[in-house]
């Protein structure tokens, strides 16, 4: 190993180490992920031949007598590659936001009402684990957790369901193409289907979350103490009638579900798809306030796409694009495959062990670069576990996603759970962590019974 090559790896390192405790060091994890990239990929511009003639040795008439010249293309494949995962970021986080600023997902809160404890329990399992394969875990989370706040006024209780919001919404998002980032991020390379991933992997993302649910209702009992009326009108219903905010919600979430299905009909980028609901849903609203103008409606307008655009978490698109351009460096340096190649050699190319420690580790650390790393470290095959639609893919998808349950700092979810309910490291890691992995744990051995016994191929 060159000394270039260990200290591109120190420098990723750090910036992993700096990333795990944002909390103490008071640098936003985004900052800290664009030195990465940038420092790792200038690192590798002072001598990339060696790099070169490992990893691109077939292409070598390309790159001789023009090394810096080869060496930024491979750089900018790598960017388009991180970007059409971002722009699908940015325009499902845009299309959730009109959705949502517009009223579109007050439907739910009324769905919510009941006085029993344990039905409200199940309630939040199902909701949540089915919103979180439409929208991104994030947006679910806030959205249930805002629920939770008016139907259940006792904070112990409301902590036990919020967990419950955290292991449904990463389990939900785990089986669905566009529920996750890591899912969207092996579906845009073409390691997984939307059919594939639906279903091979819905059944054990839902014993997932079945098992913590069971166990979480033996610590609820009785009845609702204060079960607050959900109010019928909602400050963020914006100017809109209630006819606009369901063709809002319809177009929205609709639109979401179809992007597999544009994909699969187009052969495009999942991203353009996206573009398409958000250029579709933008037009629709736009022509709603066009018509409040002329009525005489309000004229705020302060839901519109212009002005929600500036809400999108613009730090959060520059982590992921600060993380994968540093994961791609390590790609590009030849570690990754290394580190693959150790993995099988130590586990003898058990998957299922491999995978599982990889969705571990996604509770202790960020899931988008074990998940980006793991893409780098496996070339996909025609055939077998590594094959499109393989065992490895899948349980990847999986495990990325669920294994980020077992703390609370594993998810997206998580930390905005954590935030918005002041939920302690420890009392989750007391109280809840075992719980999930549990579900976690059962997810897999249903995997392993499914593709052992009943689905032995990819469908």
């Amino acid at each position: 190993m060159s000394t270039l090559t260990i200290a591109i790896i120190i420098v990723f390192v750090l910036g992993y180490a700096l990333i795990a405790t944002e909390s103490l060091v008071k640098i936003d994890k985004a900052a800290i992920a664009l030195l990465m990239f940038v420092f790792c990929w200038t690192l590798y511009m002072f001598d990339p031949t060696p790099f070169l003639q490992l990893m691109h040795a077939g292409d070598a008439k390309e790159w001789t007598g023009r090394i810096a010249e080869f060496a930024n293309s491979v750089i900018v494949e790598h960017l388009g590659d991180t970007s059409t995962t971002l722009f699908f970021l940015m325009g499902a986080m845009t299309i959730v936001e009109i959705v949502d600023q517009n009223g579109g997902f007050n439907w739910v809160k009324n769905v919510m009402k009941t006085k029993s404890k344990r039905g409200l329990l199940w309630r939040i399992a199902f909701m949540t684990f089915i919103l979180s394969a439409i929208l991104d875990n994030l947006t679910t989370s806030i959205v249930m957790i805002m629920i939770l706040r008016k139907l259940v006024s006792n904070k112990s209780d409301r902590m036990i369901y919020a967990a419950l919001v955290i292991i449904a919404a990463n389990s939900g998002g785990a089986f669905s193409p566009i529920g996750d980032v890591t899912t969207i991020m092996l579906w845009n390379a073409g390691m997984i289907t939307a059919a594939g991933v639906i279903s091979e992997i819905f059944i054990p993302s839902l014993v997932s979350m079945l098992v913590p649910a069971f166990i979480l209702q033996t610590m609820l009992k009785g009845e609702m103490e204060n079960n607050s009326e959900v109010s019928e009108t909602n400050s963020s219903e914006g100017e809109f009638g209630s006819t606009q905010r369901k063709i809002i919600f319809a177009v929205g979430v609709g639109g979401l579900c179809f992007v597999p299905v544009f994909k699969s009909i187009t052969h495009l980028p999942p991203f353009v798809g996206i573009m398409l609901v958000l250029g579709l849903l933008w037009t629709i609203t736009e022509i709603f306030y066009r018509n409040l103008h002329r009525t005489g409606g309000s004229e705020s307008f302060s839901k519109r796409v212009t002005n929600l655009l500036s809400r999108i978490d613009i730090s959060t698109i520059l982590f992921f694009l600060g993380i994968l351009m540093a994961v791609a460096c390590l790609q590009e340096i030849g570690v990754l495959m290394n580190l693959g190649k150790s993995l099988n050699i130590v586990f003898e190319g058990n998957h299922y062990i491999v995978t599982g420690i990889i969705g571990v580790l996604s509770s202790i650390v960020d899931n988008v670069p074990l998940v980006a790393g793991s893409m780098g470290m496996y070339p996909i095959t025609e055939v077998g576990d590594m094959a499109k639609d393989g065992i490895f893919w899948q349980l990847l998808a999986y495990c990325a996603g669920v294994g980020g349950s077992m703390l609370i700092i594993g998810s997206a979810a998580g930390v905005v759970v954590m935030g918005l309910e002041k939920i302690t490291f420890g009392w989750y890691m007391k109280k809840i962590t075992w719980i999930a992995f549990l579900g976690y744990l059962a997810g897999i051995a249903c995997y392993y019974v499914i593709r052992t016994f009943i689905v032995t191929t990819p469908l």
